[in-house]
């Protein structure tokens, strides 16, 4: 068997082991130091809950909210952020004017802003998409704002020799060169997304598995707990293998992409 199939089918046997390794060190923790089911609910007791949770159908209407807050946000910050990486890496002197207000906007605690979104925009969907765009925002933009400003200056002048129009310049230079720091903001900004949304529901919701871990909590179930939590990890894993996913079919040629198969090949 080469290399690369053992690298292939490697994941698929590694993770399941170490997951299954995982569940039994926590079952023996739990009976050897006798924990609380209400501290530490055993293994089994989370599997079960989560089965239950899972063919709910409220916690699907749950997570169809909360994916619907993640990915509105992550757009509207990937919109934003893409714009203004591309204005700032392009013009200095408002990078140089913009810059302390943009850093002073991401140090203050988003957490102390969602009782403002809730009374502006209530309990619904758009305080938690706008808490979800802000946290998002800043690594989209950032990652752009590097690429533009990494395009190589000798390929610039040879697209200049060769006469080539701002659009070739853009279409062949500019935007393959940025493509891939594109990427690398996105597959930060969707997981940076999903915690918007769901500290958003936990803090001012009434939807969403965030809401819904309250609620479990405040019943003080916490099997369904922990299985709420599992179901938050698998979403925020779909939408981040999402992005990755994308980044493969957009900039297959890049090393991100092809550069994890090459590794001691």
């Amino acid at each position: 068997m080469n290399n690369d199939r053992v690298r292939k089918i490697l994941p698929w046997v590694s993770t399941p082991l170490i997951l299954l390794v995982f569940f039994l060190a926590w079952e023996a923790f739990v009976r050897a130091f006798e924990v609380s089911p209400l501290v530490l609910p055993p293994p089994l007791a989370v599997l079960e809950s989560l089965t239950e949770v899972v063919v709910d159908p409220e916690t699907w209407e749950h997570a169809g909210v909360t994916a619907a807050e993640t990915i509105g946000g992550f757009l509207i910050a990937l919109a934003f952020g893409v714009a203004v990486g591309v204005l700032l890496g392009k013009v200095a002197w408002i990078e140089l004017s913009l810059r302390p207000l943009i850093v002073a906007s991401q140090v203050v605690p988003k957490v102390a802003l969602i009782p403002l979104f809730v009374i502006w925009f209530g309990f619904g969907m758009t305080s938690k998409v706008i808490m979800s765009a802000m946290l998002a925002f800043f690594p989209i933009m950032l990652n752009v704002q590097l690429g533009v400003r990494s395009v190589d200056k000798g390929q610039r002048e040879v697209m200049r020799s060769l006469n080539a129009t701002r659009w070739q310049t853009f279409n062949h230079l500019e935007l393959k060169s940025t493509m891939p720091y594109v990427f690398a903001g996105m597959e930060v900004g969707i997981v940076l997304a999903i915690i918007g949304a769901i500290v958003g529901e936990y803090l001012g919701g009434n939807e969403g598995l965030g809401y819904l871990v309250v609620r479990t909590l405040n019943e003080l179930d916490a099997p369904a707990l922990f299985a709420t939590i599992m179901l938050l990890s698998v979403l925020g894993l779909v939408l981040y293998f999402a992005v990755n996913s994308l980044k493969r079919f957009v900039i297959p040629w890049h090393e991100s992409v092809y550069g994890q198969h090459d590794v001691n090949g």
